[in-house]
């Protein structure tokens, strides 16, 4: 079963120093219908105003993982954790039994825009930790490649789940296949440019439910970034 959520029916919100579009049910957007997929519970695409951001606020039981598309977002956190995130980079933090962070802007001129992702931990009462892992946009072109999975192969950053996240930067004719075996589903997300899986058109912003397909298949239509979460 392939099920889409196109981009437009995200959840949104302008704060004038953020722009925001929610993939499943967060803060005051509420969808009883897109609460999340499996494990996979929150996909932001944030903008952030230059010199604006995320105050110190609070955290528990969450793998949160940032994915900065452009510029750079300064973290900050009570584990002594401190870095700018920049394109490239892949930040993950379990919040386990209680993290404090912040988040901002590092530009006084120029914006950020990054995702952020929530998948929930296999268990709960976990010590917090972070981790980043930098890796050139030359390693995504063409391929799958692992950004984070339950452990540290290929270089990927290590969540607490029976999760595994790709991603890849496609130029307009290349195909990606990707086997889903028994019992394991998938969530894409298109983060920009246009693709086809099958017969069905995506747009950047778009994303889609797969469960109950042996594998998929993808073709680029133009220049294209995505995300492939292949869950339990």
């Amino acid at each position: 079963m392939i099920t889409v959520r196109r981009a437009g029916e995200r959840g949104h919100a302008d704060h004038g120093w953020l722009d925001t579009r929610h993939t499943f049910s967060f803060a005051s957007y509420h969808d009883p219908a897109h609460m999340g997929f499996r494990a996979l519970r929150v996909i932001n695409e944030d903008r952030v105003a230059p010199g604006t951001g995320f105050g110190a606020h609070s955290h528990r039981d969450m793998e949160i993982i940032t994915y900065v598309l452009e510029g750079g977002l300064a973290h900050k956190d009570s584990m002594g954790n401190g870095s700018v995130i920049r394109p490239g980079n892949v930040q993950r933090m379990s919040a386990g039994t209680g993290v404090i962070h912040s988040e901002f802007n590092a530009s006084d001129a120029e914006p950020v825009h990054f995702l952020q992702i929530w998948i929930l931990p296999d268990r709960t009462g976990l010590p917090p930790s972070y981790e980043e892992r930098q890796l050139a946009r030359e390693e995504k072109r063409g391929v799958l490649r692992l950004i984070a999975a339950p452990d540290d192969r290929d270089g990927a950053a290590t969540i607490h789940q029976d999760a595994r996240v790709y991603a890849s930067v496609l130029e307009p004719g290349e195909r990606l296949n990707h086997r889903l075996p028994p019992g394991r589903h998938a969530w894409l997300h298109l983060v920009s440019g246009a693709l086809a899986l099958g017969d069905l058109a995506l747009a950047g912003g778009d994303g889609v439910a797969i469960s109950g397909e042996p594998a998929l298949s993808l073709t680029a239509t133009a220049p294209s970034e995505l995300l492939l979460f292949d869950l339990a």
